[in-house]
């Protein structure tokens, strides 16, 4: 998928790990994201691409000229038996944010959710990330009260379902 204006959005490669970690990192900091408890403690960051090369599992990049400036994944919610995704490390860099990216990019994340054939999509925020949570309530997740799975992020208050079947 090509979005208007140069932007690409295409699955991860193995090259593109330390970079998109970099990008990940640098995004939660500065959303003032705990180091405990958040996507900033998974072990997966370091490894993206191995991370998401499981079956029902994908992991995609925002580019622009050779340049990577974030990214989103869905992938099986941890430690939950039924049949629910979580969409992942959502974070753009700024020069990113405010240009509809996001919209595409949420978009391509439950469209494959949707043809792994998974029934709802989980997701966690922070409290802080207001223009996130509007993004997601746009695309059709719900607040819920408890958290799903077992994701570690134990410093995430926010989380959110959607339904994908319709």
């Amino acid at each position: 998928m090509k979005p208007s204006y140069g932007w690409l959005i295409r699955e991860i490669k193995k090259s593109d790990n330390k970079i998109i970690r970099e990008v990940l990192q640098s995004v939660m900091k500065e959303f003032r994201v705990p180091e405990h408890g958040t996507a900033l403690n998974d072990p997966e960051i370091y490894d993206m691409h191995a991370a998401y090369n499981e079956k029902n599992s994908i992991y995609y990049i925002l580019q622009k000229e050779n340049n990577i400036y974030g990214g989103a994944g869905v992938a099986k919610l941890k430690n939950s038996i039924e049949n629910i995704c979580e969409l992942q490390k959502m974070y753009f860099l700024k020069d990113a944010r405010g240009l509809g990216l996001g919209n595409k990019m949420i978009s391509k994340c439950l469209q494959k959710a949707s043809e792994f054939g998974y029934e709802s999509c989980y997701l966690e925020t922070m409290r802080n990330m207001n223009d996130a949570q509007k993004l997601y309530l746009a695309h059709g997740f719900k607040y819920i009260e408890n958290p799903l799975g077992n994701t570690g992020h134990t410093s995430c208050p926010v989380w959110m379902l959607k339904n994908l079947c319709n």
